[in-house]
């Protein structure tokens, strides 16, 4: 493995740990503020100053008008509307069934939405066959989720 690959890696594994610390911290503001969805408006909210800045500061990517307008208009809509529901319902369900319950859950939604992706090609990916070995991998994780929910 390469070392770039090691630290994508690591990445990847820094940014799944902080994600249930995201879904109580939200959580926990949308009790003391009035719901989940004032809760997700917030953390929206400050999620965009901090791309702005970091945009600002490090990338720079400022679409031009002209390629935004030529852009599907659910291409320019979906991401953030599902974003939305998304951490709505992270923020709504981390109190009643717990962070280990949701993450394993959620992690088991996101594998059979990708098995989805995968087997028809959408949005422009390969088409990627089911077979036993990723359709079994996927129950198995869907088993333990269930297991962490029901015990």
């Amino acid at each position: 493995m390469s070392p770039l690959s090691i630290l994508l890696s690591l990445l990847a594994l820094i940014a799944g740990f902080l994600f249930p610390f995201q879904a109580v911290i939200n959580a926990q503001l949308g009790r003391g503020i009035g719901g989940p969805i004032a809760a997700t408006m917030i953390s929206f909210a400050v999620g965009l100053i901090v791309l702005v800045a970091v945009n600002f500061l490090a990338f720079r990517q400022i679409p031009a008008l002209d390629d935004l307008t030529k852009q599907p208009l659910y291409l320019l809509l979906a991401g953030g509307a599902l974003g939305a529901i998304y951490v709505s319902a992270n923020v709504f369900l981390a109190p009643r069934i717990g962070a280990g319950a949701l993450l394993c859950l959620v992690v088991a939604g996101q594998l059979i939405g990708a098995l989805a992706i995968d087997r028809f090609g959408l949005f422009g990916l390969a088409i990627r066959e089911l077979t036993l070995g990723r359709v079994a991998g996927v129950f198995l994780v869907f088993v333990g989720a269930l297991l962490v929910r029901l015990t």
